[in-house]
């Protein structure tokens, strides 16, 4: 089961003060399950992004944190830097990575708002999928007007805070916070060193697409006068520190170093976008959430495609890889590989790795880990430096290196002989019903490999990625099992000296009992769904292989009847009888079920043998 974990990217207003950064990263990383992934201080920009991880409530405090010691340490009324900016912690963005929501993080992000609100004194603004309407959506549209101009943009009660006091802090300014997808940032590599062609096919997907025609500034000067006091040289990017010779060199500099077009460039310098003359006809790129440009990498020796992906789920990598493939094959250039700068969500990379195993015709339905090697052999992600998936994947699914999950299996079978009373008989269900679901898994997989319909090729597909899902379950299962009993043993030794301490002692040895029934349902439940998958493959199943989804419908069984046995000896510890009833009721229907799913794998098993 995928753990929940979420990213936070804040930038804080401080780029050259080390002493200062590293007091802000410390605070970060003074929360326990705080991991820093990397600190970016631009000194030109007087600005330093901060890259951490973790789970959800650690995270939460870590920006808090971050934020608080921001707000103390850096005096917005003397802040001079190239990036716009609003306030100490210009914008905090949180970013589901793996186990969790967007609604989640979004009311992730309210908490962390209306708590910087009210105890730092500071407004804040939500942004992104966190904003509350459509006028605060875009980050640069809050920024406009930057700290020099906010105090007077928040008299304007369409600019009033969403959390915080509705005044100014002229120390400290204002924050953005809000939940954005992740963003992944995807080099693909060509076997060129002319730009030219990188930048031809980048305008061919991003989704700004290419201009249709020349821009030209001259009208566009001419004609607006919120324009005209700018003087060639003095027009600036907006984003950056460019300010080129003339008007048409910043345009320029944006639409390529960028992605904006001459209404991106207007709003981030605080001018009227509406209609703006002159501006360049589009058209439009092949992918949406796609942001693309061409340069050249001298360290590689090649030209490469920098792309900017920001939102995975609607445009992947392999989508980009494969158009990007057949645009340079048209233009006689080969793709040599692609590079994935920074970190990459476990998701991004699995469904990438489950398109080419589908793309070859095999099955989908493997071990995760499996997913991820052809994810990056497809992708070529070893072309200019390593890819190690371990440190470079974000929510990878793997267990504390003291469950018993990650014991050598003789090691398991020895702690289980121990007279310790757990591990016990819910964790050998646990992994009982996952063994059960990997014999079907693996006899699927097998069969996969023959001609078979159309139908039934499609079944066994089904068949291999649920057992694959089963199993990952019931292997979380074989440690939640036991600590489950570990919660109810932890209550059965609290203090009971007192009629208190007795109420407080036998209230949580019911909430312990009711957990230690939960656990062992779940491990009845999936190992009864693992037998299900076993009535699928053993009628379409490799014949050669019928007697491995024999053994897998066996210990599936177990799984089930493993999990009901610990289900009824807690209930009788339980004194909730509406509760005892109905577990009762559906641990007999599980094992109706699981006797009805047996007798048919076994029979059809044992008729295989007798011909």
């Amino acid at each position: 089961m995928a753990e929940k974990i979420i990213e936070c990217v804040p930038n804080f207003s401080e780029g050259r003060n080390k002493d200062v950064i590293k007091k802000i990263t410390d605070a970060i990383e003074s929360v326990e399950g705080i991991t820093l992934l990397n600190v970016d201080p631009g000194f030109e920009m007087n600005r330093t992004v901060v890259t951490f991880i973790g789970k959800p409530e650690s995270v939460k405090e870590a920006a808090f944190r971050g934020m608080k010691t921001a707000s103390e340490l850096i005096d917005m009324r003397t802040h001079k830097g190239a990036h716009p900016r609003m306030g100490a912690t210009d914008v905090c963005p949180f970013i589901p990575v793996s186990g969790i929501t967007t609604e989640e993080c979004i009311a992730l992000s309210c908490e962390v708002g209306e708590r910087v609100g009210r105890e730092l004194g500071i407004p804040v603004y939500l942004y992104e999928k966190s904003a509350r309407t459509p006028q605060r959506e875009n980050l640069a549209i809050i920024r406009q007007g930057e700290y020099e101009g906010f105090a007077e943009k928040m008299k304007h009660p369409e600019w009033k805070p969403d959390y915080g006091p509705d005044v100014f802090n002229a120390e400290s300014g204002a924050t953005v916070i809000g939940v954005r997808e992740f963003l992944v940032a995807y080099n693909i590599n060509l076997n060129t060193r002319e730009v030219k062609y990188a930048t031809d096919i980048a305008y061919e997907l991003r989704e700004k697409g290419r201009s249709a025609r020349e821009y030209s500034a001259t009208p566009f000067y001419n004609k607006r006068p919120d324009i005209m006091k700018y003087k060639d040289g003095d027009f600036p990017c907006g984003t950056c520190d460019y300010h080129g010779k003339t008007i048409q060199d910043t345009v320029a500099h944006c639409m390529n170093e960028h992605q904006y077009d001459l209404a991106d460039l207007l709003i981030l310098n605080g001018i009227n976008a509406e209609n703006p003359v002159g501006e360049s006809v589009k058209k439009p790129g092949l992918f949406s959430n796609c942001k693309a440009i061409g340069w050249m990498v001298p360290e590689f020796g090649r030209a490469q495609i920098s792309i900017n992906l920001t939102n995975y789920k609607i445009t992947s990598m392999h989508q980009v890889l494969e158009a990007t493939r057949k645009l340079a094959e048209e233009r006689g250039i080969v793709v040599t590989g692609s590079e994935i700068v920074g970190m990459v969500p476990f998701a991004a990379l699995y469904e990438t790795g489950k398109y080419y195993l589908a793309k070859q015709g095999r099955s989908t339905g493997v071990p995760w880990r499996d997913v991820l090697e052809t994810a990056v052999q497809s992708l070529g992600l070893q072309d200019v430096n390593p890819f190690i998936i371990d440190e470079r994947v974000l929510g990878l699914p793997k267990a504390d290196d003291n469950a018993l999950v990650s014991m050598k299996v003789s090691e398991l079978l020895a702690e289980v002989s121990r007279e310790s009373p757990a591990p016990g008989g819910g964790s050998i269900a646990a992994l009982s019903g996952a063994l059960g679901a990997t014999l079907s898994s693996m006899v699927a997989n097998l069969t996969l490999q023959k001609d078979l319909t159309q139908e039934a090729a499609e079944q066994l597909h089904s068949a291999a990625n649920t057992c694959q899902a089963l199993m990952d379950q019931l292997q979380a299962a074989i440690d939640d099992d036991t600590n489950a009993f570990a919660q109810y043993m932890t209550a059965l030794k609290m203090p009971k000296n007192t009629p208190e301490e007795k109420a407080v002692r036998k209230a949580a040895m019911q909430s312990g009992l009711k957990q230690a029934v939960s656990v062992p349902l779940g491990t009845a439940k999936a190992s009864l769904h693992a037998l299900e998958v076993a009535k699928v493959v053993v009628q379409l199943g490799n014949p050669a292989s019928i007697t491995d989804v024999g053994v897998g419908a066996l210990t599936a069984f177990t799984g089930v009847k493993g999990g009901v046995y610990n289900v009824l000896i807690n209930l009788k510890g339980i004194d909730d009888a509406a509760f005892n009833s109905e577990m009762r009721e559906i641990c007999e229907d599980l094992t109706a079920k699981a006797e009805e799913y047996l007798n048919f794998v076994t029979t059809r098993v044992e008729e295989r043998l007798k011909a």
